[in-house]
């Protein structure tokens, strides 16, 4: 009597659960598995086991890569920023020649498996698993969760109350408590009170940078004078976007006014390597570390031009308009986060046009925001087609290939002798260019900065090449996309072993199957 009871009070719970559970928007699932140079999928969701539970997505991603005529998985996790993924089913998309395999998928768990659009399409390929094992797992997985779903109901009770309250508990990468919520767009103020200044990090157009404290944390505070104030509100209105918490994003946690009015203040996460531009002018990097780099700043940006809808939420697509080495910052971690949102603007995408929040005439009136190295030809020459969604976004592709040049070379991999830094067509229009030498060079003899020829003799070169050319086309709509920049790069990091014979690497793994093989 006393064990039916159990079971009982067991089953009930187990039922309030699930009912309790229906209130609350579900999270994707995806299957779990990187190889070791592709950690930073572990930072996009929380992972237990073989499964990852998604935090700004509800994509799941697999990769793979062919070796000896084999798949390999590279990557089977959550999607790092919000995209298109219309398909219940991990559908194969060949990259590269067919060396690399992507599929992306809208359903829990679809990424544990690929399939083929067409029977005749699937290569001949010695698959390391059987739809044989597949249906053990599966089976194994099914009485398992059952048993323990019994037990530890209560564990789970618990658990999903901390996801749902994460966002609000949980400390940032740079371990500063979250001071707003980034699911609504109310004002965030925070006491100034509170923030001690030490010292002058940076000096920008309209603000000076600070490296403060703030209840016991190190935080970058940035100070505009009251003359700013347009400025300072033009920034404070992409950070307080829903939605806008991404690691290639600076930490946004706060604002303040001094209380003279006088000045008025954002408190951002603090980056301790500062922005690219000082980092890549004091350090060279390796492969991996560069690479790290390059992936991290076509992710924030990729992130900052999507539209996402979650739940009622809504983040429009968003144009950097100022994208620079000394607009970008540099975390301790060696990942770029994206920061300086005073030229930005937002667009409101309707039957394939585009609108900023403010009315057109304004757009036309700042059609040459930027700084002036990093303007496209389109920006360069005032042609840029405001009318177009995309215009403005492809103006940042422009910039984001200047981004990616740099850093690659300051790459010791990359180079016998690492050439010192130069800034883009520093080599050949001097230190100081003018509009009229960049317009002549850049738009009518449609140059672009020198790709060193003993790149095509190296394993990534002709990889490299082509993300570049790619990217700072003439023609703004023949430019990829920041999400297919960084698609390239993350297919990139396991093509550059496959020449190397370093594959053992990428790891093949049927979901779960590690995990309950030995039941």
């Amino acid at each position: 009597m006393i064990l039916q009871q159990w079971w009982l009070v067991l089953a009930v719970e187990c039922t309030c659960l699930c009912v309790s559970s229906q209130s609350f928007p579900q999270k994707r699932q995806c299957a779990f598995q990187v190889a070791p140079q592709n950690k930073i999928y572990a930072t996009v969701g929380n992972v237990s086991g073989s499964v990852q539970l998604c935090e700004n997505t509800e994509c799941c991603v697999g990769y793979y890569v062919v070796i000896d005529g084999q798949l390999k998985v590279d990557v089977r996790a959550c999607d790092i920023a919000e995209k298109s993924c219309p398909d219940a089913t991990c559908k194969a998309q060949m990259r590269f020649n067919g060396r690399v395999i992507k599929c992306v998928c809208n359903t829990d768990l679809c990424n544990s498996n690929i399939t083929w659009p067409l029977e005749s399409e699937e290569p001949q390929l010695a698959y390391p698993y059987s739809r044989g094992d597949m249906m053990k797992t599966a089976a194994i997985l099914i009485g398992a969760l059952i048993i323990l779903g019994l037990m530890i109901t209560a564990a789970k009770r618990l658990s999903l109350s901390k996801e749902r309250n994460e966002d609000s508990h949980s400390l940032d990468d740079s371990g500063v408590p979250p001071l707003c919520s980034c699911q609504a767009t109310r004002s965030c103020e925070i006491d100034v009170a509170d923030i001690e200044l030490e010292q002058i990090v940076g000096h920008g157009n309209f603000a000076t940078v600070w490296k403060g404290k703030y209840q016991g944390s190190v935080v970058a505070v940035k100070v505009f004078p009251a003359g700013w104030k347009h400025k300072f509100a033009a920034e404070k209105e992409i950070y307080e976007l829903p939605l806008m918490k991404h690691a290639g994003i600076v930490r946004f946690l706060g604002t303040g006014r001094k209380p003279d009015g006088d000045n008025w203040l954002i408190v951002l996460q603090y980056a301790e390597y500062g922005t690219l531009h000082s980092f890549l002018r004091d350090n060279t990097s390796n492969w991996m570390s560069s690479l790290k780099l390059c992936q991290s700043l076509s992710q924030g940006l990729a992130y900052l031009h999507s539209d996402i809808r979650r739940h009622d939420v809504h983040k429009p697509y968003v144009a950097h308009r100022d994208l620079s080495g000394s607009n970008v910052l540099v975390k301790a971690d060696g990942t770029c986060a994206l920061c300086d949102f005073g030229c930005s603007t937002i667009l409101r995408s309707s039957s394939g046009h585009c609108y900023r929040q403010n009315d057109t005439a304004n757009m036309e009136s700042h059609a040459q925001l930027g700084t002036l190295r990093y303007m496209s030809p389109e920006v360069l020459e005032g042609s840029i087609n405001l009318k177009n969604t995309w215009s403005l976004m492809q103006a940042d592709m422009y910039a984001l290939a200047l981004l990616l040049w740099e850093i690659w070379m300051r790459c010791s991999d990359l180079f016998k002798v690492v050439p010192k830094r130069l800034l883009p067509y520093e080599s050949e229009l001097g230190a100081s260019v003018t509009k009229e030498s960049l317009v002549l060079y850049v738009c009518h003899m449609e140059k672009r900065p020198v790709i060193p020829q003993h790149w095509q003799l190296l394993p990534q070169g002709p990889d490299l090449e082509e993300i570049l050319t790619d990217s700072w086309d003439v023609e703004p709509d023949a430019r990829l996309t920041a999400h297919c920049v960084a698609d390239r790069l993350v297919a990139l990091h396991c093509i550059v072993h496959i020449k190397h014979l370093h594959c053992f690497l990428c790891v093949t793994a049927v979901y779960l199957y590690g995990l309950f093989s030995s039941l």
